[in-house]
């Protein structure tokens, strides 16, 4: 091992998520953005759109669903126009799973990941081997699917219940229920301090808190408060010869930078490289893009 430490990127990356089959960023502008998942257009808020939309109003007019905000958090409710299904199939890559109408505006998966999921399935698929990975706050299970299809044996961490549900139908939607994917209900807080103390191993991990959330027992978690610690314990967990840790945040007060810092001080230890920056929804047409949340990974 070295101690040196990784070698940190000078510059952000700019990691963009363009359309696929099952989904595509059609417009954005006025705090607001038009996508399509799969056979429904939707209109949600996103307060950086601060440019015009492209398209006339009569192509938002015509969205099978309006999510209307009330307040400046993540609660509202949806209007849809017709009756849309409550769950429906999705894909991205081999990983299959379903897109939901949420109370909290999201379709229970996160577009902008497909970034990750690339770059996860990338690292699993050049390994050459099963590697054991670590997901904490794994929710509806996209990016434990994307590294169980490409070889990996998944443990899949999540505080809650219904996510996990959601991640098991996914799972089975996905044919790949047989492949060794664990799926836990558990404070990630926990389960992580549990593991150390058993001398468990990973040879990657990934880490998407929230900037706010609870435990399955009530336990509350908050990004700047706890997010240190855990990184320094799941560092801890890695294997000598891991590949990766992958850590995205969703927080109007972080960044790439202060992301890559915490990785840097928790893995002083060792050598490998650790890049940063944002991730970002584009629009082909005309060409936008849209921050939505930041990430650094250590890759060895």
């Amino acid at each position: 091992m070295s101690r040196s430490g990784p070698k940190l990127a000078e510059t952000p990356g700019l990691m963009r998520t363009t359309g696929w089959a099952d989904y595509e960023l059609v417009d954005s502008g006025a705090g607001r953005k038009l996508e399509r998942y799969g056979p429904y257009t939707v209109v949600r808020p996103e307060p950086q759109c601060l440019w015009a939309p492209a398209l006339a109003a009569e192509a938002w007019a015509a969205a099978d669903a309006v999510f209307d905000p009330e307040g400046e958090e993540d609660a509202g409710r949806w209007r849809f126009r017709g009756e849309p299904a409550q769950a429906w199939p999705l894909a991205w890559g081999e990983a299959r799973f379903h897109g939901r109408f949420t109370s909290f505006r999201h379709l229970a998966f996160f577009p902008e990941q497909a970034a990750n999921w690339a770059w996860l399935d990338q690292r699993v698929r050049a390994r050459g081997e099963a590697p054991r990975i670590l997901n904490l706050f794994g929710y509806t299970g996209v990016a434990s699917l994307v590294m169980a299809a490409a070889g990996a044996a998944v443990t899949h961490v999540d505080a809650s219940r219904r996510a996990v549900g959601w991640a098991r139908e996914n799972a089975e939607l996905s044919g790949l229920a047989e492949r060794p994917v664990r799926w836990i209900v558990e404070d990630a807080r926990k389960y992580v301090a549990r593991e150390a103390r058993r001398g468990s191993r990973y040879d990657g991990i990934v880490l998407d808190p929230p900037k706010y959330g609870r435990g399955p027992a009530g336990e509350v978690w908050r990004l700047f408060d706890d997010l240190p610690e855990l990184v320094r314990l799941c560092c801890g967990l890695l294997a000598e010869n891991a590949d990766f840790l992958l850590l995205n945040a969703y927080a109007e007060r972080i960044s790439g930078a202060a992301l890559s810092g915490l990785l840097a001080e928790a893995l002083a230890a060792r050598g490998g490289r650790i890049d940063w920056g944002e991730l970002a929804l584009a629009q082909d047409a005309p060409p936008r893009q849209i921050g939505m949340s930041f990430y650094a990974r250590w890759s060895a």
